[in-house]
């Protein structure tokens, strides 16, 4: 029973379900700012768009024409479906482009850091040139790399 408490303990505390939960709680904050934004800005002004044309007073009273109700306390609210179907198209509309540009703002502030080998060939370099040596292009030391991991093999295979 112990052990099973110390593996959920080390479950619980590794990095993954931490980000995992974080992830979660950023975003619901994100869906509620998405929400203000479309219930409080968006919506309206398709309304205020949606009324204009069809001479209503909003969005629910323009969209209400489609309803039907065949007998009375049955009424099928297709307005409701609409108005549903346009929030969501708006929604996910915002967060494209919320996406989008977070996206190209973290494309653009990042480089790909030089590996250690890099560093370690650009050093080497410098020091030839420094010493009058000629200096080994990339293609060059690949070429030496896989000559040296042949000769590897080669030993190994006469080991066997």
């Amino acid at each position: 029973m112990k052990r099973i408490f110390s593996e959920f303990k080390e479950f619980i505390l590794g990095g993954n379900v931490l980000d995992l939960a974080v992830g979660v709680v950023i975003g619901s904050a994100f869906t509620a700012i998405v929400t203000q934004v479309v219930e409080g800005l968006i919506t309206p002004l398709v309304g205020w768009f949606i009324a204009a044309i069809t001479g209503t007073r909003d969005l629910e009273s323009s969209l209400g024409v489609l309803d039907w109700s065949p007998t009375p306390g049955v009424t099928f609210q297709f307005g409701e479906i609409v108005s549903a179907v346009i929030t969501f198209i708006i929604t996910g509309f915002i967060l494209f482009l919320i996406v989008k540009a977070a996206n190209k703002a973290n494309l653009s502030g990042e480089e790909e850091a030089p590996t250690a080998e890099e560093y370690l060939a650009e050093i080497r370099d410098l020091m030839r040139q420094e010493q009058g040596l000629p200096v080994e292009s990339q293609e060059d030391s690949q070429t030496e790399e896989a000559d040296e991991t042949d000769k590897k093999t080669d030993s190994e295979n006469k080991q066997e």
